[in-house]
């Protein structure tokens, strides 16, 4: 059937988030909350402040560190000091919310709009199945009258876990219809989540609140405070951007304009499906496949290259593209996606030192691809020979679904073969073996203490390139 969602859902929700104009005006008031320091907020307490920058620590439990400076907002509640909400001193109605936040690990947070409908943040990262209660979700009504199964009612799960690992950054756009009331004060329509969409991905669609969350600050009204709860756990926020709905007859009078039946790839019955891949940003790979995982992380790897190239957690494949109509050979990722590079390149090199320049194709490097076998689980493990030996490269999903182990494995170990394991914007090395890479975007850990990998500069990038002692292993955490 036609997977057509309400016109005043998901195509108007994409459509305010893509476009800066509505009936041939400009959209007005748009701003961001400056984060300076505190003073766009009322009372702020003594567990916020503003930083410069701020990572989390993997190993422990609601744990933020922070660096001088300004652009983000930090909550750090202790035992001593439990924290409490922030509110802005400004107040909205009809809104589109954006923002980044990071979430320590094992935190809990949460965006109230009006001080009263709560859109959950915490770390869920790895879940399969979130409920209201996790990332994204709109959580439940709460009525104590009610018996103890009943009590929280009319919550939202997300259509699929669009989590990332705590201390990365993940960005939120938020489109929210206020309750609107008579002269008498009586309400006539009910408050209304247009569409949340979280890292990218759709996970809220037309949702209407009939009345307020569990922990909302007071009753539905026009005009609220915007909240940021603090009392649950250490979280950080930046890059808060404000700016006012359309009109709701400017938005249902936009027509979809797309009503192609969508051919959806499980990976129940098709785990692995060779097509073309575009790159966001970048090429499009010609011979590539894509792998999926019933632990909902999935990768796409070049066979040209013998590079891994994105990842991403959630659904499967769109194969739209590429089996719809004539078609353009192509399929893209349904869920949350992180790239490891804008232009594949040999995922291998023969150096004669760390900081020599990268090969860009594989012209004499004697590269012949092998194929890749499947194990008992239906997984590839791919196969190549390069600079006179074997490679086998083995790529699996992690149980916990938090990201993807690599093991590459010279069957003629070779001198000078270094593995060219990121290309970012930044990388930081936040503890012994543990990178982060691109904006915060992803880490890559090392299993080896004796793997020290070399952080490079390479036309206006960083390169993260470590030399291959025989055997490679490392974990991708995203």
């Amino acid at each position: 059937m036609k997977l057509n969602y309400l016109r005043f859902g998901t195509t108007a929700f994409v459509w305010l988030l893509g476009t800066t104009l509505v009936a041939g005006q400009q959209l007005t008031d748009k701003s961001e909350i400056a984060l300076n320091d505190l003073s766009s907020f009322k009372d702020a307490g003594k567990s916020w402040t503003i930083a410069g920058g701020v990572t989390a620590n993997l190993n422990e439990q609601n744990a933020l560190n922070i660096s001088k400076g300004s652009g983000v907002l930090v909550n750090l509640p202790t035992k001593k000091n439990h924290g409490s909400d922030l509110l802005t001193l400004a107040e909205h109605g009809d809104i589109m919310l954006e923002l980044d936040y990071l979430m320590a690990k094992g935190a809990n947070s949460g965006i109230y709009l009006q001080g009263v409908y709560e859109i959950q943040l915490e770390d869920s990262w790895g879940m399969k199945n979130p409920q209201s209660s996790n990332n994204g979700g709109i959580y439940q009504r709460w009525d104590d009258s009610k018996p103890e199964a009943e009590k929280g009612y009319q919550g939202s799960a997300p259509r699929q876990n669009a989590s990332k690992a705590p201390g990365t950054w993940q960005h939120i756009k938020i489109a929210f219809q206020a309750p609107k009331f008579d002269a008498s004060g009586k309400k006539t329509d009910n408050a209304r989540i247009l569409g949340i969409e979280l890292n990218g991905v759709v996970i809220h669609d037309n949702v209407e609140l009939f009345g307020v969350t569990r922990g909302a600050n007071g009753q539905e009204k026009a005009l609220g405070a915007l909240r940021l709860q603090g009392d649950h756990g250490a979280v950080a926020f930046k890059n808060i951007k404000i700016s006012k709905l359309p009109s709701a007859a400017a938005i249902a009078g936009r027509q979809r304009g797309d009503n192609t039946d969508p051919i959806f790839i499980d990976v129940a019955t098709t785990p692995n499906i060779r097509s073309f891949v575009y790159i966001p940003g970048g090429p499009v790979v010609v011979h590539a496949i894509s792998v999926g995982s019933p632990q909902q992380v999935h990768f796409s790897y070049d066979l040209d290259n013998g590079s891994l190239f994105q990842a991403w957690h959630g659904e499967f494949v769109d194969a739209t593209p590429m089996w719809d109509g004539r078609g353009n050979g192509s399929s893209r990722p349904r869920g949350v996606l992180t790239s490891f590079t804008k232009k594949p390149v040999p995922a291998l090199a023969k150096l004669t030192d760390a900081q020599a320049a990268w090969l860009a194709d594989t012209t004499g490097t004697g590269f012949k691809p092998k194929g890749y076998v499947l194990d008992d689980q239906d997984r590839p493990v791919f196969t190549y020979n390069i600079f006179g030996t074997k490679v086998t490269d083995a790529i699996m999903s992690m149980d916990n679904g938090q990201g993807l182990t690599r093991a590459i494995t010279l069957e003629k170990p070779t001198d000078n073969i270094y593995a060219l394991v990121g290309t970012a914007s930044d990388v930081q090395e936040v503890s012994k073996g543990l990178y982060l890479l691109d904006g915060q975007s992803y880490y890559v850990k090392f299993d080896d203490a004796k793997d020290k990998p070399v952080i490079r500069d390479a036309n206006g990038k960083k390169e993260l390139v470590v030399l291959v002692r025989g055997k490679l292993n490392y974990s991708i955490l995203f």
